[in-house]
This record gives structure tokens, C-alpha cells and sequence, in this order.
């Protein structure tokens, strides 16, 4: 087996998204060649409640699937076919904005806080233009698989023959919430030729063929190069951490704000449709959920 190493390290950067909810925007459109099909990574919340209230009011998506996972507090949801809910600690959200959408996404007050993920994942060309589409999974759909010296969770894709309750995504990708034991090790395969990456949350985690020392903190996401199988190590408080992977797409990005497109020409006609009236498409039902 050929071992993934580190192949770059994203800190992010701190900012402000939406309505003014402050966030860490772990990558964007200046890493979206080597994260192929990831387009952006943010982890938004906090104790404080003036840092999230404002939330993410209506606002549109095309070309992108959004992927929601929140670890503290609710989300609320709704949108312009209808499709109204909340998303609790634990649960995770598969959005396919398809040919169009418009949403909100508003994070109520909490005693604990509001802490979670928003993942986005490019379309490929022949499916930016289908129906939007909800997947969804609350805390206790997600399988809990005992690993060495720690556990793992499949949200979508399947490990050791246990899938996760998220199915029928395009390009079938993986996306696990892993927590390890002080100095445990998970030895985790995946295709060599798939994207991968791993975002460290608490504790901190190294590769189990680096020196002890190389470890990376919290708050930290970690881009592997090719390999059949990564092995990583938690740093002496343990480690908690979420890791995607998926086939990159290999495809011409136009991208524009919410909406990713493959030509200039695909994405200019996307807002003129957004601002004419037309964006969503005559004939789509929403679906509560």
C-alpha cells in the first residue's frame, strides 16, 4: 500500500459571511484546482451569540451541492420550493442546488453555542442543471463503527462494509467524523485517485510515519497527496476530525459568489436569470423536510 502524506496545510482565514456571521473560511476559490470537486470549507460559530444570530438570509446556489454538519446548536432552513427544517447538533444536511435555489440558513440562539461545517461540492457539467435535491440525516441515522483506539462515523460513503445513511450522491464520495484516542491511529484506505482531505476540530493530529513532534492543532485542514491509504495519529489530548474524499471532476470552473458554473457564458446567464425572475425553473416541486 502507498502511504498519503500532507501534501498542503490550510489554515484559513478569519471572516465575515452572510448576514455578518463571523466564520474561519478554511478554503475557497484560490485552492479550488488542487481540492477538485471541493470548492469551499467553512466552520462558522460560537458561544457568542452576536456572532451568529444575523445568520445567512435568502440567498441563491446553482452548480453546487452544499453540505451542512453541525456539531452544537440548530440551524434553521427554508426556501424558495417550499423545503422548510432544522438542522440539530449531530445532524448533516446534503443540499443539491442543481439548476437553481434560494435559501436561508439561520443559526438560533443557543445556551451551548452554534459550532459547524459547511462543505461545497461542485456538480459536474451533466448534472448542474437537474432538480434540486435534499439529503438529509439526523444524529442517530449516522452509524458509530469501533475502530483502534477510537470510532468513526460514515455520513455518507461506507467504511469496513458499514454505510452512511447519506446515498445517491454524485461521484459517491466519503465524508467520516472520526474521534481518536491519545496517541491511537487510524489506518484509513482510499482510492489513490480521489481528492482528500481532513479538517482537525479538537485535539490534534500527525501521520503516523512522521515524528511524534509533527503534529497539526485544531483548526487546521490537512490536503493529502495520492496514496491507497492514509494513517494518521492523534496528538497526546486525542483528536477529533471530519474527512471528505471524492473523484475530482477535472472540469473548466466559472465561478461567481453562490453560483459555480463551467463557462463565463453559463454563469452570466445565471444572473441574469436571478435578477429577471427566471432562476428557478417552471415544473421543480419542493419536498418538506
Amino acid at each position: 500500500m502507498t502511504e498519503r502524506t500532507v501534501a498542503r496545510v490550510l489554515p484559513g482565514i478569519e471572516t465575515q459571511d452572510g448576514a455578518g456571521v463571523r466564520l474561519r473560511r478554511v478554503f475557497s476559490n484560490r485552492d479550488v484546482k488542487s481540492l477538485d470537486p471541493f470548492l469551499l470549507f467553512d466552520v462558522f460559530g460560537s458561544d457568542k451569540v452576536r456572532d451568529y444570530i444575523a445568520g445567512f438570509p435568502m440567498h441563491p446556489h446553482r452548480g453546487i451541492e452544499t453540505v451542512t454538519f453541525m456539531l452544537e446548536g440548530t440551524v434553521r432552513h427554508r426556501d424558495s420550493l417550499g423545503n422548510s427544517g432544522s438542522i440539530g447538533a449531530g445532524d448533516l444536511q446534503w443540499m443539491s442546488a442543481g439548476s437553481g435555489i434560494i435559501h436561508e440558513e439561520m443559526p438560533q440562539e443557543s445556551p451551548r453555542g452554534v459550532k459547524g461545517f459547511q462543505l461545497w461540492v461542485n456538480l459536474p457539467k451533466a448534472e448542474k442543471m437537474r432538480d434540486p435535491a435534499y439529503r438529509g440525516a439526523v444524529k442517530s441515522d449516522i452509524p458509530t463503527v469501533a475502530i483502534p483506539g477510537g470510532e468513526l462515523r460514515p455520513i455518507a460513503g461506507s467504511y469496513n462494509g458499514i454505510a452512511g445513511p447519506l446515498t445517491g450522491i454524485a461521484r459517491d464520495p466519503a465524508y467520516f467524523d472520526l474521534r481518536l484516542d491519545a496517541a491511537a491511529t487510524a489506518v484509513l484506505p482510499s482510492p489513490p485517485t480521489q481528492t482528500m482531505f481532513a479538517y482537525v476540530y479538537e485535539g490534534s493530529l500527525g501521520m503516523a510515519a512522521q515524528a511524534p513532534g509533527d503534529l497539526y492543532p485544531a483548526g487546521t485542514c490537512l490536503l493529502f497527496g495520492p496514496g491507497d491509504q492514509a494513517s494518521l495519529k492523534a496528538g497526546a489530548s486525542g483528536a477529533r476530525f471530519v474527512i471528505a474524499r471524492a473523484e475530482p471532476l477535472h472540469e473548466s470552473i466559472a465561478w461567481g459568489g453562490p453560483i459555480v458554473m463551467n463557462t463565463q457564458e453559463e454563469l452570466e446567464l445565471a444572473f441574469e436569470e436571478l435578477n429577471r425572475g427566471s432562476f428557478i425553473k417552471v415544473g421543480q416541486q419542493g419536498r418538506r423536510g
